[in-house]
């Protein structure tokens, strides 16, 4: 059984910063792209950032760009966001997601909170 698992989020200053992770198991991690959402009250999900396989390429959102980053470990089978010069309009529930064509997981999010 697949289950990917995040940890990192919580209550940041606006400013700060936080690393997110994504624990992956029951699949074959390096076979799957990698991709972070994030969703608001009230508004839809959307693609953050999202990584290659094998971690050679990556693609952001433009409201993120050079504020994020993503990055992963296939040794350790986890995908990393770290988060920086956060904003309140940040604010959100992060979900990791592994993508290997028709195949799909996602993982139960965490919170992200920026306020003062």
């Amino acid at each position: 059984q697949v289950h990917l698992v995040e940890s990192g989020g919580g209550l940041v200053q606006p400013g700060g910063s936080l690393r997110l992770s994504c624990a992956a198991s029951g699949l074959a991690f390096s076979n799957y792209a990698m991709n972070w959402h994030r969703q608001a009250p009230g508004k839809k999900r959307e693609l953050v950032a999202a990584i290659t396989r094998v971690g050679d390429s990556s693609i952001y959102a433009d409201s993120v760009k050079g504020r994020f980053t993503i990055s992963r470990d296939n040794t350790e089978n986890t995908v990393f966001l770290q988060m920086s010069s956060l904003k309140p309009e940040d604010t959100a529930v992060y979900f990791c997601q592994a993508v290997n064509g028709q195949d799909s997981f996602w993982g139960q999010g965490t919170q992200v909170t920026v306020s003062s």
